[in-house]
């Protein structure tokens, strides 16, 4: 199971990655992805949307379920990575890199250093 370093979970399973203008990536894990098998569709928010920490941003429909997203953070969607629309699958083969989702402009950095860091996310998942 990969879990790179620098990244921070969720109890979801959604990651955040801090970029170098202060934005945050979010994508969901690798763990995430295997739980739901080859994912079909998927419905993000818009830019210029809100989102808050814990509250439904988006689904993912797969071959075996739909499963609702939830913000690892609050802030406001700034890019939206269109292309997951017509290649969803992207998400299984790649969720730490081309399959990221939306970057965010976070409304309390101290959110993002709330979240599991790598060791303790795969503590986490070790422990069902």
């Amino acid at each position: 199971m990969e879990i790179p370093e620098g990244y921070r979970f969720s109890e979801e399973h959604e990651w955040a990655r801090e970029e170098e203008d202060g934005s945050i990536t979010i994508g969901i894990s690798w763990h995430a992805q295997d739980l739901l098998g080859d994912i079909v569709y998927v419905e993000l928010p818009e830019e210029g949307d809100s989102i808050e920490s814990g509250e439904e941003f988006g689904v993912l429909e797969s071959v075996k379920a739909a499963s609702d997203l939830y913000a690892p953070i609050s802030g406001e969607v700034i890019v939206v990575n269109m292309e997951l629309e017509d290649a969803p699958q992207t998400i299984n083969e790649s969720p730490f890199d081309e399959g990221w989702m939306m970057r965010v402009r976070p409304d309390d950095i101290q959110e993002f250093n709330d979240l599991m860091d790598a060791d303790e996310y795969r503590a986490f998942v070790e422990r069902g």
